[in-house]
């Protein structure tokens, strides 16, 4: 990350910042980086100013005790600020729901787009969700990263074999290196729960997108967020699942935030 700007608490935030016209922040979901929507940025500069940055606690941003979702507001706040005082946002899975948090908190955000939000949309997987934060807070607290990323790979459906598997590859260390930003996107995801009652107020237009391949709760949960905000719009990438490719994805995105 080449640029660092000044949260309000004195965190410093490393981005980058590509390409030309309307400007779009993007925000990367559970254990990743900027590096992670990097190749995303690549194909939305063509037709956008797109800037990619590491969350706090991540690559070679800085990260300020104690956490709270409000911090990461103020990151993006900043990030907005450095980029011109108004841009769009695009959050990818947990990353949603912290831009989403972030447009309905009324920073000068002109668009948002997400995709597949891992809302719970019935009892079951709320249960679920309560009870991975109560393990990953337990793993955490206690200093086992490589646990609380198992819980996390566990959580998303990773099959057994695939995450003792990924234990022993030379991923493992990095991904064991942001374990502790899982408890920042889990704090992003509130109860779990589609944030009606917040969505209420993101006067920008939104779009929530989910991957047409995907199970049909991704669906349920973007039609969802699309219905709780005023101007939303829910939509379906062809073909893809929650891996989207950003080649795909991109001319979609770009369509919206250009318009």
């Amino acid at each position: 990350m080449e640029k660092k700007t000044l949260s309000r608490d004195g965190t410093r935030i490393a981005y980058e910042r590509t390409g030309q016209g309307p400007a779009v922040v993007l925000v990367s979901g559970a254990m990743s980086t900027g590096a992670t929507v990097a190749p995303l940025a690549a194909e939305l500069s063509g037709r956008l100013d797109v800037t990619v940055y590491d969350r706090r606690g991540r690559g070679a941003s800085g990260d300020t005790e104690p956490y709270a979702v409000e911090r990461e507001i103020e990151d993006l706040a900043a990030l907005i600020e450095a980029v011109g005082g108004e841009a769009s946002l695009y959050g990818m899975s947990s990353g949603g729901a912290l831009a989403l948090r972030a447009a309905a908190s009324g920073l000068p955000v002109r668009r948002v787009a997400v995709y597949e939000v891992p809302y719970a949309m019935d009892d079951a997987a709320a249960r679920a969700a309560a009870e991975y934060r109560e393990r990953l807070t337990e793993a955490l607290g206690q200093g086992r990263r490589g646990d609380a990323v198992e819980l996390f790979l566990r959580f998303t459906g990773l099959a057994e074999e695939m995450i003792q598997g990924a234990r022993q590859s030379p991923m493992w260390a990095g991904m064991e290196s942001v374990a502790p930003s899982l408890a920042h996107d889990d704090a992003a995801m509130g109860d779990s729960r589609v944030p009606r009652s917040e969505l209420a107020s993101v006067t920008a237009p939104l779009l929530a997108l989910a991957g047409g391949a995907s199970d049909a709760w991704w669906h349920e949960a973007a039609r969802a967020i699309a219905e709780a905000a005023p101007g939303g719009t829910y939509g379906t990438v062809e073909r893809q699942t929650h891996m989207v490719e950003p080649g795909v994805l991109a001319p979609v995105l770009a369509e919206f935030f250009a318009a």
